[in-house]
């Protein structure tokens, strides 16, 4: 396998694979609920984002909403000086107050998005974006369509240089992408156990990239939870929102353990740890697919990282997988 491939048909070349930087954001709140991951280490996140950048990792994904504009700052710092070996990718349509770090209200609006680019080229330090991604899963298709015009007009002007949407709905991908000339990517949820797997076909369709949110499972294929571990309670895990199925009431939902035990076998294959072998399914599965796993640590950086030296599951690997999944 290439380690590196083409951001769908920006000619953006980046690493196959990513780091998602929700985690490093630190805590961030919508009322009560934690959006975070919990406390952070701002000093270990930069030394992690340096040591991808030396293992080959280019592209990192982030949000102007993660930490309420905290993860963006990280991000800069570890940068400074290395900006040209990155690719950076945020997004935009997410609100938030950067002193108490409570979210508001999303917005999809053209002003909005005006607003938000020029606040997180601030925050990141930067003269460019070179991936900007709407964040906002479900928004209407005319009022994401509102969006597009305003996008070339940011790709003209030097703000960006590729756009997408990070939306499980490939009706939306379809559309964004039929109206935007620069539309490069789509980023789904997706891993091994579960996924939008239908937004596979638009970007075959229409030459995208596909960055996979979720790789890991939120943790789950990391290999370090049991049926009694359970999440503290500062974390988007710990209190479980009803969008988070992999865990229920802090706890790893037991359905999805099983099945990463039926799978376990063929996915630690050739001396793979569980996590590289669910991001080497990802890649076996659709070469489109960059995968951005989360990190805090330098050693979650170096073992995602190490995925790429073994590379994709072979076919006969993957067809068990599918077997065992119940899907082949």
């Amino acid at each position: 396998m290439t380690k590196t491939r083409f951001l769908g048909r920006s000619g953006i070349e980046v690493s196959a694979l990513g780091v998602g930087c929700w985690a490093i954001g630190g805590p961030f709140w919508a009322g009560e609920q934690p959006l975070g991951w919990g406390e952070v280490d701002d000093d270990e996140s930069i030394r992690a984002i340096r040591r991808a950048l030396d293992l080959g990792v280019t592209f990192f994904d982030t949000a102007n909403v993660y930490g309420a504009g905290h993860s963006e700052r990280v991000l800069a710092r570890a940068l400074e000086g290395r900006r040209d070996e990155a690719v950076i990718a945020t997004k935009f349509g997410g609100t938030f107050d950067e002193v108490t770090r409570q979210v508001g209200p999303d917005d999809g609006s053209p002003e909005g998005l005006r607003r938000a680019v020029h606040e997180s080229l601030r925050r990141l330090g930067t003269d460019r974006i070179d991936l900007y991604q709407l964040h906002i899963n479900g928004l209407p298709i005319p009022q994401a369509l509102d969006l597009v015009p305003v996008l070339e007009e940011l790709i003209e002007q030097g703000h960006i240089r590729a756009y997408g949407w990070s939306t499980d709905f490939p009706e939306r991908a379809d559309a964004f992408a039929s109206a935007g000339v620069h539309c490069a990517a789509i980023q789904a949820d997706m891993s091994v156990l579960r996924g939008s797997y239908a937004v596979l076909p638009v970007a075959e369709r229409h030459d995208l990239a596909v960055i996979v949110r979720g790789p890991l499972a939120m943790g789950l294929l990391g290999g370090r939870y049991t049926a009694g571990s359970e999440l503290p309670r500062d974390d988007v895990r710990g209190l479980s929102p009803e969008w988070m199925t992999y865990f229920t009431d802090g706890r790893p939902t037991p359905e999805f353990l099983a099945r990463i035990d039926g799978i376990r076998q063929v996915l630690t294959s050739g001396g793979r740890t569980l996590a590289q072998g669910a991001l080497a399914w990802l890649w076996a599965y659709d070469a489109r697919t960059v995968p951005i796993p989360g990190c805090r640590t330098v050693a979650q950086v170096e073992e995602n990282a190490g995925a790429l030296d073994h590379g994709p599951l072979t076919p006969a690997e993957l067809a068990d997988v599918e077997r065992l999944m119940g899907r082949g």
